[in-house]
């Protein structure tokens, strides 16, 4: 099995070069052909000027974008040379929704249709240790998994079409709880006087011990902001969070307050910044 990957930015670059390593990669695609052609000079492969010539080098094509627009444009472009022997795998995030349309037009071609959003960051992306939320046909999941186990080390099936991305969603409503309370619990600590970088690490191996506190606590503190996981994603993914809330008649409050603290970072010129950046708004919680 041969696969194509398109959208070579922070997480595509990663994610596609451990299909090389694994020996499935056959082709890749960037909008910014500079891009590309980067990619392959590191890692030899084809580079594709257009999305629809990737189908005709590999059976399975990797799309990571970014934004719903992004995914139907991609799928469009692919659209008249995909063929029942091909799949088309989204690892962007979208509204589940945005989803099971791309699967309505991948279907009309013979194709099947995967989504499947990842976690982890650019490190995850880099190392393949992304968790990958699926939602597909049963049996297309088998046969595609050895192309997602390639770039995670935790691959899920979660559903039908769309049961990824509702999975997603609710992966990063809880990345802006975490978010919120590393950050003003690293303020109090600081406010406290105590060392830093032991209370992350105190913390860390505690039951308040996550994912976020361990990779960005001790950065934070420093004032040291590189992406991971930038600002300005993260606040357009919790717009399809709010999105979906919308459509099943909720509310999801934090989501929201954290979404407008992320528009005066973003205003502020933050935006590409790790989330950790939310630790600036944090600043006047103490008068020390």
């Amino acid at each position: 099995m041969k696969s194509a990957f398109l959208g070579l930015g922070g997480m595509g670059h990663g994610m596609a070069a451990n299909l090389h390593a694994a020996d499935l990669l056959a082709a890749v695609y960037n909008r910014t052909a500079s891009r590309a052609d980067a990619f392959a000079g590191e890692y030899p492969t084809t580079v594709v000027t257009e999305p629809a010539q990737a189908a005709e080098h590999a059976e399975v094509l990797v799309l990571c974008v970014s934004a719903d627009a992004d995914v139907l444009e991609m799928v469009d472009a692919l659209a008249g040379s995909l063929t029942a022997a091909h799949t088309v795998i989204d690892c962007s995030t979208v509204a589940s929704d945005t989803a099971r349309e791309a699967a309505e037009r991948v279907a009309k071609t013979g194709a099947a249709f995967v989504d499947a959003p990842v976690s982890g960051g650019t490190e995850g992306a880099k190392n393949g240790t992304l968790s990958i939320m699926v939602g597909a046909d049963e049996a297309v999941f088998e046969r595609i998994k050895p192309v997602l186990e390639a770039m995670g080390s935790g691959v899920t099936h979660m559903g039908p079409v769309g049961a990824g991305q509702a999975t997603k969603a609710v992966n990063q409503v809880m990345v802006a709880g975490i978010n919120q309370a590393v950050c003003e619990g690293m303020r109090f600590a600081a406010a406290l006087d105590l060392p830093l970088e032991k209370v992350v690490d105190v913390v860390g191996s505690g039951a308040a011990g996550n994912w976020f506190v361990n990779h960005r606590g001790k950065t934070m503190v420093r004032d040291v902001f590189e992406p991971g996981f930038k600002l300005k994603h993260h606040h357009k993914d919790l717009g399809i969070c709010l999105h979906m809330a919308e459509l099943n008649d909720g509310a999801l409050p934090l989501s929201e307050k954290t979404r407008e603290e992320y528009d005066r970072l973003m205003a502020d010129g933050h935006g590409d910044e790790d989330i950790s950046a939310l630790y600036r708004a944090r600043a006047d919680l103490f008068d020390k």
